[in-house]
């Protein structure tokens, strides 16, 4: 993928970050990938968890190219050096279009929700009047195997870096799920593309190119003001600037959130896009993610 210069290997001898400008508490470089040492540090994260502003305190990397994120190295693969980062394997995010991407998943999954049965259309008409509706148009009305494509973007209720600030301090505190959240600094243009860049491979069973999904967040942060927070073995969270407000705007969005991680509905705890909506994306500051 098409990289910017990075700052990272001036961490090496300046661990403070001084001679960049910033204050940095002690950290480590993380340079290991499923192949073995990258050719220069892909993170640096602090080695306690954050205080309260932490977040807000880093905005001066923000103009050197680093992009805060937490990550927790809690949980049974540890931190990002044990995560088999993928970078190599990344390309670009703004080489793909997030209608085209969704509309791929989607389909894709129709197809192997159906079989393959040609016949779908007949069966939608003829099987509620024989008392059967059709499982997949269960999970996901009120769609149907075909993309019903991208939702409206919704207006703003709060800054995006500010709404960001807030979900940090509320997943760094320790009453949040997160058992070790450690803020961190990657290198990327903008906040979507910061799982590419580190190269995470927490999607790996639905999309081994993480720049696909990162367009999809490039989407989402414009539409939606969403800023990439947290980031764990196979868990991705976004705050969410301008979330849907009415039940028909959460469906539309929730249809996105089915293409982009069916996971999240067909092993999560709402297992129609319906009840999804109206739990997890109907008025939420924070969308989560995650891929078995």
């Amino acid at each position: 993928m098409a990289t910017l210069p990075n700052p990272l290997p001036r961490l090496a001898a300046d661990p403070s970050g001084r001679t960049l400008g910033l204050e940095l508490p002690a950290g480590r470089l993380i340079d290991a990938t499923h192949e073995g040492a990258w050719h220069e540090p892909l993170v640096w994260h602090a080695e306690e968890r954050p205080a309260p502003g932490a977040w807000t305190a880093l905005a001066p990397a923000r103009t050197l190219g680093l992009l805060p994120v937490l990550l927790d190295v809690g949980g049974s693969q540890e931190g990002p050096g044990d995560w088999e980062l993928m970078p190599g394997e990344m390309s670009y995010p703004g080489d793909h279009d997030a209608d085209e991407v969704l509309a791929d998943f989607w389909e894709q999954y129709a197809a192997e929700e159906l079989d393959g049965d040609e016949d779908y259309a007949s069966r939608e008409v003829v099987e509620p009047l024989l008392g059967k509706p059709d499982p997949y148009d269960a999970t996901v009305a009120p769609y149907g195997p075909a993309w019903p494509g991208l939702a409206a973007a919704t207006p703003l209720e709060a800054d995006p870096d500010a709404r960001a600030a807030e979900i940090v301090d509320a997943l760094a505190d320790h009453g949040s799920w997160l058992k070790k959240p450690r803020l961190a600094l990657v290198p990327a243009r903008r906040s979507a593309d910061i799982p590419a860049a580190l190269g995470w491979s927490g999607p790996l069973n639905h999309e081994n190119d993480v720049a696909r999904l990162c367009a999809v967040l490039r989407s989402w942060e414009d539409r939606f003001g969403i800023r990439v927070v947290a980031l764990t073995f196979d868990q991705l969270v976004v705050s969410v600037a301008a979330p849907p407000t009415t039940v028909a705007e959460a469906e539309a969005v929730a249809a996105e959130h089915f293409a982009f991680c069916p996971d999240n509905i067909t092993q999560g705890h709402h297992p129609t896009l319906r009840t999804y909506a109206e739990q997890e994306v109907l008025n939420e500051p924070v969308w989560s993610f995650w891929w078995d």
